[in-house]
């Protein structure tokens, strides 16, 4: 008895083997995926640390900002944009592969939603990255929602290599411009910061102890120079006080800073300090009153110099007995 064999089923198995072996293996997937976006995504990083070290709004925070919103565009054009319309990425046309849907091309929107879809492949502690290794048809949980699969196409014509080097070149290059004007910018920064804290440390006890202290017999002068230790700002909330005292009738108060403390927060620029105070207050040598006050005193920097640009009593003058 002859049986025959159905030539069919032949040709579906052998079609079967070969759909097979055109699937994009892992490694090259996991390259495609370090060009295309490990790459990028490294350099954006370096800029968003550099940023976030940087002055707020200052002019390396801004360059900072807009490199790697640039970058952030590169990327997303290179991984979405180029495959939808060229069929490409940098990354997939070195290793000869593409995503496809089972209709042909993935096109736009849905080469967006499983890029998207990535987010579940990560939240699964990266197993869903991982899952083409096991999976029939090597696809990951964002292939699976999107109905993908990523397959070995002949690489372009164009020396895909070069222009992949010169990319990742470009990018090692940025990354290195990035970090040494980081650096520099950073340091700079740092360093005046340690010196508008040394200028303040030195300057802000006396400026306090001169904005206090005046004398019955040189009060015009003794207002005139404390006025010119104030910002614009601050200047006309002293003179009120000012008034007050002339009003309420003067009486010598001599301060002296005591103890004194730089706040955090300290720019290049802007600073506060908390000031002890100790003193006498009066004329008489048998009335003369001992006093202490706590202040906190902001300043902002002005050429060389600081000025005081606020000031809050934190413990009011408290009045000791009269001398002997």
């Amino acid at each position: 008895m002859t049986t025959v064999l159905d030539n069919s089923d032949t040709v579906t198995v052998e079609d079967a083997g070969a759909d097979q072996a055109r699937l994009a293996s892992w490694r090259s997937r996991a390259g495609a995926f370090a060009i295309d976006v490990l790459a990028g995504a490294g350099l954006i990083v370096v800029l968003a640390l550099l940023a976030w070290s940087a002055p707020l709004y200052g002019w390396f925070w801004w360059v900072c900002t807009v490199a790697a919103a640039l970058v952030t565009a590169a990327v997303l054009v290179n991984r979405i944009g180029l495959p939808a319309y060229t069929g490409w990425s940098v990354g997939r046309s070195v290793f000869g592969i593409r995503v496809v849907a089972s209709a042909g091309d993935a096109g736009l929107v849905r080469l967006l939603l499983r890029d998207l879809a990535h987010l579940l492949d990560t939240a699964a502690v990266f197993i869903g990255w991982l899952w083409p290794l096991w999976d029939s048809r090597n696809r990951t949980f964002a292939d699976l929602l999107a109905r993908t699969e990523v397959r070995r196409i002949d690489r372009p014509e164009h020396d895909v290599r070069r222009r992949a080097g010169a990319v990742l070149l470009a990018v090692a290059v940025l990354a290195v411009i990035a970090g040494g004007l980081g650096y520099l910018a950073v340091f700079r920064e740092d360093r005046a910061v340690d010196q508008a804290r040394e200028q303040l440390t030195e300057q802000g006890p006396r400026i306090v102890e001169q904005l206090l202290s005046y004398g019955v017999d040189s009060l015009d002068a003794d207002f005139s120079r404390a006025q010119s230790l104030t910002t614009d700002n601050y200047r006309q909330q002293l003179v009120a006080q000012q008034d007050a005292v002339r009003k309420a009738g003067p009486t010598t108060n001599d301060y002296s800073a005591v103890r004194s403390a730089v706040l955090p927060g300290l720019t290049k620029n802007d600073g506060a300090m908390l000031v002890a105070l100790q003193g006498m207050r009066g004329t008489n040598p048998q009335e003369l009153k001992f006093i202490t006050a706590t202040v906190r005193v902001e300043f902002q920097r002005s050429d060389d110099h600081w000025l005081v640009d606020n000031l809050t009593v934190l413990k009011r003058p408290a009045l000791g007995g009269g001398g002997q």
